[in-house]
């Protein structure tokens, strides 16, 4: 599903990453996780696809870089981060960007 997100400026934090093969509550935080941004201040909307292969990349929008960083030290969030690293990822990258244009067709 396309995230439907306000007129820009706001923001898209782009979560990069290739599974481990530990499944063990993965799904489980992955859920509570989502549930947890959408009643965050300034979040607006996520987008999320994994391949066969293991890559995965979710996008999530937000209204400002301070709803982001109250997202990222959120101690649910905080949990699931040091998770990821030690039990679900074999890599990650977690890139920020700022979103001033967009277009497209509904």
């Amino acid at each position: 599903m396309i995230a439907p997100t306000p007129e820009p400026p706001y923001y898209a934090v782009i979560f990069t990453s290739l599974r481990s093969e530990t499944e063990q509550d993965y799904a489980t935080t992955a859920e509570r996780m989502l549930e947890l941004a959408r009643d965050q201040p300034g979040f607006l909307g996520v987008e999320s696809a994994r391949g066969a292969d293991g890559l995965g990349i979710t996008v999530s929008y937000w209204r400002s870089e301070d709803d982001i960083r109250n997202w990222r030290i959120q101690a649910e969030h905080r949990e699931a981060q040091r998770r990821g690293r030690e039990e679900w990822y074999r890599a990650f990258r977690t890139r920020v960007a700022h979103v001033g244009r967009e277009y497209g067709k509904a």
